[in-house]
């Protein structure tokens, strides 16, 4: 069983734009995200899954410097990208994460996928379209299914959001769903990058913590929200983008 993570990214994001390549302490956003999740003991191999369009070549160059794999597709139909992606890299499991995730805890990952891999769920993630199942910080999301249900999904999904956002189908189609969550809710935190106040942040938590290796993940960031609650009013005002 090959397992594999497919993260996307691109240049476009219409909220804040470039957000992938903006500069973190020294490094790329992308490259944080990659690093941490080249951390996971269980994902074999890591693909950064862009779009055909030219302001894209630098995500592709950026993928490459660090030593991952590049599939490039359609920028609106995603899921396709990720089928591609995944039927050209062998993957008999898929890892679904998104580049605005520069916190992404890589023990969380391993929990998730091992939790796929003992069942016979079609999807186990830690995040879901149920809001009130959520107990992780937004920006620590992921969805881990096998190829043959993203192959599902592709053949017949046929509505725009379905495409747009990979999962959907699966969630709306498939009674087996699992929602990985913690012991304790810390649902209340957003730590993705999708805005200038995530991107302040999300600044001031590496700044605090990052001191050029990735050795801190969800309960060092929490430790650090307690004892600075003031960080996390800088974007709790911030809504998520709802699925169209």
């Amino acid at each position: 069983m090959k397992i594999g993570a497919i993260i996307q990214a691109r240049m476009g994001s219409t909220r804040l734009s470039g957000k992938v390549m903006k500069d973190l302490e020294g490094k790329t956003v992308l490259e944080h995200v990659i690093e941490r999740v080249k951390q996971s003991k269980m994902i074999e191999e890591i693909i950064i899954a862009t779009t055909v369009h030219d302001r894209d070549d630098v995500i592709e160059s950026e993928a490459f410097r660090c030593g991952v794999k590049v599939f490039r597709g359609s920028e609106d139909d995603v899921l396709s990208r990720y089928y591609y992606a995944a039927k050209e890299n062998n993957l008999d499991v898929v890892v679904r994460i998104t580049s605005d995730c520069p916190l992404i805890d890589w023990n969380i990952i391993d929990k998730v996928i091992s939790k796929f891999m003992q069942n016979e769920y079609d999807i186990v993630t830690n995040a879901g379209l149920d809001l009130e199942q959520r107990t992780f910080p937004r920006g620590l999301d992921l969805e881990v299914f096998s190829f043959s249900v993203l192959s599902n999904a592709f053949s017949n999904a046929t509505e725009k959001y379905q495409r747009e956002h990979v999962s959907p189908y699966i969630y709306e189609t498939s009674e087996k769903i699992h929602v990985f969550q913690n012991a304790v809710d810390y649902s209340k935190y957003r730590w993705t990058l999708d805005t200038d106040e995530d991107w302040t942040l999300i600044n001031q938590i590496f700044k605090r913590l990052y001191t050029g290796v990735h050795n801190f993940g969800l309960m060092e960031i929490i430790d650090l929200m307690e004892k600075e609650p003031e960080l996390n009013e800088i974007n709790k005002h911030i809504e998520q983008k709802k699925v169209q």
